[in-house]
């Protein structure tokens, strides 16, 4: 059995992120979510409460971070959590820095920290947004050679967790 963390794992995508690696059988996701706006419990419904880890908290919490990678030993870490929306973060960017870069900066010093405990195929798998790029343009695309041009404080937090 892989232990795995998964941030954000009560949210959108994190959920259904999280019952399909249990339906795939060999994972157990240890999740850590704020439960926020974003994130809520009942979109794990359906899941047997013993094929994963619930912990209520936040990744900008450096001692909690640290604390669940000293408890466990994990083959891999998805991080889906994210303070999200343009508009929101206009209104008020600090959130956006404390959870898309503080948090995500904790996540990697605590993996960094435990890097001894790891197999050598341990993996950080951090999900961004098509926000770092800005607007789509006239090519209607973007591809790997395209530029960061974030255009708000929440593309901006996601470029600069990205660059982490």
């Amino acid at each position: 059995m892989k232990n795995v963390l998964v941030t954000g794992g009560c949210g959108f995508i994190g959920s259904n992120f999280v019952k399909h690696l249990i339906s795939l059988g060999n994972y157990f996701p240890v999740i850590i979510d704020k439960l926020t706006y974003a994130g809520s419990k009942e979109n794990l419904n359906g899941v047997n409460d013993e094929h994963f880890e619930l912990i209520e908290g936040d990744i900008c919490d450096e001692k909690l971070v640290f604390n669940i990678f000293k408890e466990s030993i994990f083959d891999g870490v998805f991080h889906f959590a994210a303070e999200s929306h343009v508009d929101r973060s206009i209104d008020g960017p600090r959130e956006f820095v404390d959870t898309n870069i503080i948090g995500t900066f904790n996540l990697l010093q605590a993996s960094r920290a435990n890097i001894n405990k790891y197999k050598n195929d341990f993996k950080f798998i951090h999900v961004s947004t098509d926000e770092v790029y800005g607007d789509l343009g006239k090519e209607g695309y973007f591809d790997e050679k395209s530029s960061y041009k974030p255009n708000s404080p929440y593309s901006a937090s996601k470029a600069s967790s990205d660059h982490f």
